[in-house]
């Protein structure tokens, strides 16, 4: 017998097999099916399990030329990236970057002192204004402090002599 006959029979007792009723499930022989299958293992050709062999063979030999692939790569890229950090651009670009940004410092100290020199003025130019409106206010305040006392007094005055007149009115009707 050769595999495709032994295939066929072991097809031949799958469709033959006893079904489990509603299931759909078969009832087989593991002794005869596990017979059937140790034969089709015997008679297959050395090619197959050479064919198995290469195929393992390939992958393995696949998966180092990967992993040899990026271990080239990231060599090459550390090798660029090398020569980019030398270069002669790169320098001048680096050296250029460091002057930006020491100009960038000292503008904005520039601005920091400028803006603190303005509010110092501002704050200085309030302080003088507040004092004037205080000096001002007190002014008005004494001067209309006064004329109250003043016109108080006066109505005080005449009201005192109105009383005076009173008391002799009073003293004069016995």
């Amino acid at each position: 017998m050769d595999v495709i006959q032994l295939l066929e029979y072991l097809q031949e007792i799958v469709d033959t097999a006893s079904k489990v009723p509603i299931t759909g499930k078969i009832v087989l022989d593991k002794k005869e099916i596990l017979e059937v299958i140790d034969q089709i293992i015997n008679y297959m050709p050395d090619e197959f399990k050479k064919a198995q062999w290469v195929l393992g063979e390939k992958e393995r030999i696949l998966g180092e030329a990967r992993e040899e692939y990026e271990n080239i790569k990231e060599q090459t890229m550390e090798m660029m990236k090398k020569q980019v950090e030398n270069h002669d651009i790169t320098k001048e670009a680096q050296i250029k970057a460091q002057e930006i940004i020491a100009a960038a410092q000292r503008d904005a100290k520039a601005i920091r002192l400028g803006a603190r020199d303005y509010a110092d003025e501002v704050l200085c130019q309030l302080d003088k204004e507040m004092e004037e409106k205080t000096k001002d206010m007190m002014t008005n305040i004494k001067r209309d402090v006064e004329e109250f006392m003043k016109a108080l007094s006066e109505d005080l005055s005449e009201t005192s002599s109105t009383i005076r007149e009173n008391i002799k009115e009073l003293r004069n009707i016995k």
